[in-house]
């Protein structure tokens, strides 16, 4: 009996130990089932590339939808309803204060979106409002305008601006400032402007939006005749002309005659020249349209091989370029430059006239002596002066 208990209880201890393998391996291939689904990928190392620059966006006329900000003015009424209308203006807080409602923010909304708010408000006092929301007048429109312009800086335009505004140069009168409008108000690009590559950049007006960057290409329009849009400029938009790299006289004379470049420009022709002083001349003319404009150089003091241009760059820094004077020469002839807002041309005298000069420089002192003398002499008269000899 013992040893059938002896063997029952073997037989029952070996089946559950058996048994008990067979649970562990099950759980052990479980855990593992579980380990694996459970486990992370590894994580790729990833390389932090820098902030690229704003990309370029299609340009299209429905990309902008105008969004309220201090200084506009709007009109509201509710339908049907007495004592509920308001000409109110957006505050410099971004609010406005309407009837039995009280302020309500709206700065960065539309038109559409302001009125719906104002829907919403009213649905809490009134049954079912009928609310008419309209824009009595614009904001003036505050743009920066950077890069190759004469005048760089903010400029405030007014929309459907008066005449008076238009003569101060504040709008075009035209409706809203166009992109030409705003270049045209910035005094026209320099001689270095590059049409081909005018940036337009535009804000977000929603929280985390992305800018949004336009570029056209207004060179190969004014060459090859063609279209290119000119958009419409809003409230904080900014205007780039970059640098041209290297022009050419193609694209001089294209950008000088169009009207992104200003009518006129003054430079200065000083020395030996029959008219010396500040002269206007069209943008990008040639040196010797300037020096024909001053009266040409005076032929027997005027020295041809002898002329500089003395130019101040934008950081403050001077340059002088000297040159043979040649009118024959194209306008990209080294001695022919393109000249630039604010250039001094300086013709200096031949090497004869120098001479002279010198001379009757260091006999001056002598002058009325000499002619004291010389005059004495003609009338035969003794000279006070002692003997010339």
């Amino acid at each position: 009996m013992s040893l059938i208990f002896r063997s029952g209880l073997s037989a029952g201890m070996v089946a559950v130990w058996m048994l008990s393998l067979a649970s562990f391996g099950e759980g052990v291939a479980g855990a593992e089932e579980r380990r694996n689904w459970l486990k992370v990928p590894e994580r790729s190392v990833k390389t932090v590339q820098p902030a690229a620059a704003v990309p370029i966006s299609r340009f299209t006329a429905t990309s902008y939808r105008y969004r309220l900000a201090p200084g506009d003015q709007l009109v509201m009424s509710v339908f049907k309803i007495d004592g509920y209308e308001a000409s109110v203006e957006v505050l410099s807080d971004g609010t406005i204060n309407l009837p039995r409602l009280g302020t309500v923010m709206v700065w960065g909304l539309t038109l559409e979106e302001a009125r719906q708010k104002i829907t919403n408000g009213y649905k809490q006092i009134l049954r079912r409002p009928i609310v008419y929301l309209d824009l009595a007048r614009q904001r003036p429109i505050r743009v920066t305008v950077t890069g190759e312009v004469e005048r760089p800086g903010i400029y405030t335009l007014q929309v459907n601006a008066s005449k008076s505004d238009i003569d101060q140069g504040l709008g075009s009168g035209g409706g809203w400032p166009t992109l030409v409008d705003v270049i045209a108000r910035a005094g026209g690009i320099t001689a270095v402007g590059d049409l081909s590559g005018l940036e337009l950049m535009r804000p977000s007006y929603t929280n985390g939006g992305q800018s949004k960057r336009y570029k056209f290409d207004y060179l190969t329009v004014l060459k090859n005749g063609g279209h290119a849009p000119n958009p419409l400029v809003y409230d904080g938009d900014s205007v780039r002309v970059v640098r041209a790299d290297s022009p050419t006289t193609t694209d001089l004379i294209a950008g000088s005659i169009s009207n992104f470049s200003p009518a006129l420009i003054q430079v200065a022709v000083i020395g030996e020249v029959k008219s010396p002083g500040s002269i206007e001349v069209p943008p990008n003319s040639p040196l010797a349209a300037a020096v024909l404009k001053a009266g040409g150089i005076e032929p027997i003091r005027g020295s041809i091989a002898r002329v500089a241009v003395i130019r101040t760059e934008r950081d403050g820094s001077t340059s002088v370029k000297k040159m043979t004077y040649s009118p024959d020469a194209l306008l990209s002839n080294p001695n022919n430059p393109p000249l630039r807002q604010g250039d001094i041309v300086v013709v200096d005298r031949n090497v004869r006239t120098q001479i002279t000069d010198g001379m009757n420089a260091a006999l001056e002192p002598l002058d009325p002596i000499v002619n004291a003398m010389s005059i004495f002499r003609v009338l035969g008269l003794p000279s006070p002066f002692g003997s010339d000899n």
